[in-house]
């Protein structure tokens, strides 16, 4: 007798997230979850618990995979470098059809607030440790840490406004314009600054 097929929580939950990210988490029903997962519902359950327990492991797995591109580009490329490279492959690098989902944490924001301070709530916190995480880069670069916390807000407003826009479908070149208008006001930035050394010796911390 052949064996069954052994269940992969991995891929299930993969299948789940990219659901969640394209749907949101009100729009999508338990229906939804087990046709993607190829779950029954006591399965389902067995497995991930119940709907929301299961949208918040995929809101923080979404998040750090999303820190985790930026923290693998700083270890290949200079910091600024490594922000330009961020935004080309949170992009770019995944595909024409979820270039239109906008992020999945900026959603949750939008979606959730005044309907669910929880979700609304824990969706900030990983936006500002993304924000924490460019706050870091930056004074990697050479930034003080004043500078560089501006400068981060910046970054995170564009970063957070082109998710929506990417929601919108305004064209990837126009987007793409924007960013290496960034880059380019950043690199000036960097040029001219005088970093403290105080500043430069504490980073904000990332964790």
């Amino acid at each position: 007798m052949a064996r069954p097929v052994e269940f992969d929580r991995v891929k299930a939950r993969d299948r789940a997230l990219a659901l969640f990210w394209r749907k949101g988490y009100l729009a999508t029903s338990l229906a939804d979850l087990t046709a993607a997962t190829g779950l029954s519902r006591s399965s389902f359950y067995a497995s991930f618990g119940e709907k929301r327990a299961l949208f918040i492991e995929c809101l923080d797995l979404f998040a750090e995979r999303t820190r985790q591109l930026l923290l693998d580009a700083r270890t290949t490329m200079p910091p600024v470098d490594a922000i330009e490279h961020f935004f080309a492959h949170s992009f770019d690098g995944v595909g024409a059809v979820r270039d239109t989902w906008g992020c999945m944490m900026v959603n949750t924001v939008l979606e959730a607030a005044g309907v669910d301070d929880g979700l609304r709530s824990r969706a900030s916190d990983l936006l500002q440790r993304m924000n924490a995480l460019f706050v870091d880069t930056l004074v990697a670069a050479g930034l003080p840490l004043s500078d560089a916390e501006i400068w981060a807000d910046i970054i995170m407003t564009l970063n957070e406004g082109l998710r929506v826009e990417s929601r919108r479908r305004v064209p990837g070149d126009r987007r793409r314009v924007q960013v290496r208008t960034m880059i380019g006001m950043l690199r000036v930035a960097i040029a001219t600054s005088s970093p403290h050394i105080g500043d430069r010796r504490n980073p904000r911390r990332t964790s």
